[in-house]
């Protein structure tokens, strides 16, 4: 926690959140134009952000580009903000993040959201949490449970208790415990749009566990996605070191 409040408390790097806020998956070139200043002071105050797990990278090609990343804010709303407002954490957490940049191509070259988030607990228990039914119903929002063969080539369905399919998708690939990637369309997307796609990358650091989610394609009009990701990363995070998921019922 104390990184986070060095990262917050120099106005350069406030201006940079804000910058990543208003449009996420910018290059260094970019934010150093719009900042004005020189390309080491810039990198410099990157360093500082992404040591506070504030700001992410995802590098394509020759480009390296940086996206604001909101898991880190959840410890400090959970001590320091929901105690007083008592207004629920995913609010706290968009309030700094807002609106991202839309896409709605499938094969875009950086992706539209990423989050990342590090758990207590294990790369297998953590891909358990991800293809288990049971698991998954503790943490999902309306408590869907996930159904599937999940192998390189496999499907999937999001399903509520009575059975109707909310989310249907492939499975691009899978290496268990490490990455898994699919394909996802939303039964309200429409018969209109392509599905997007999804990556979940699962990294041992210590005694934790990183896990990176990354959503590409995000159709324009449903960028209420990326709340949603922010609301299941949070409760699966819960599910794993507590033993019970989040419930965002009155959100």
């Amino acid at each position: 926690m104390d990184a986070i409040f060095k990262a917050l408390s120099d106005e350069t790097r406030r201006q940079l959140l804000d910058m990543l806020r208003k449009r996420d998956g910018q290059t260094l070139t970019e934010l150093e134009s719009a900042l004005g200043m020189t390309r080491f002071g810039v990198m410099k105050h990157l360093k500082v952000l992404e040591a506070a797990s504030l700001v992410v990278t995802h590098r394509s090609g020759r480009f390296k580009y940086h996206y604001l990343n909101a898991a880190p804010l959840q410890s400090l709303v959970d001590r320091w903000i929901e105690p007083l407002t008592r207004q629920p954490l995913t609010r706290a957490i968009l309030d700094l993040k807002a609106e991202l940049e839309r896409t709605s191509s499938m094969d875009s070259v950086k992706p539209d959201f990423i989050l990342e988030t590090f758990i207590r607990t294990t790369p297998g228990k953590l891909w358990e949490a991800l293809t288990s039914a049971e698991l998954s119903r503790r943490y999902n929002i309306r408590g869907t449970e996930i159904h599937g063969r999940f192998e390189t080539g496999g499907k999937y369905e999001h399903r509520t208790a009575e059975g109707k399919v909310m989310v249907s998708g492939d499975i691009l690939f899978a290496e268990h415990g490490k990455r898994l990637e699919m394909t996802f369309l939303p039964s309200w997307f429409g018969s209109d749009l392509k599905p997007s796609r999804i990556v979940y990358d699962i990294q041992p650091v210590g005694e934790v566990t990183k896990l990176t989610i990354l959503h590409y394609g995000i159709p324009e009009g449903h960028e209420g996605l990326k709340e949603a990701w922010a609301q299941i990363a949070s409760s699966l995070k819960s599910l794993l070191e507590t033993g019970n998921g989040l419930n965002f019922a009155s959100a």
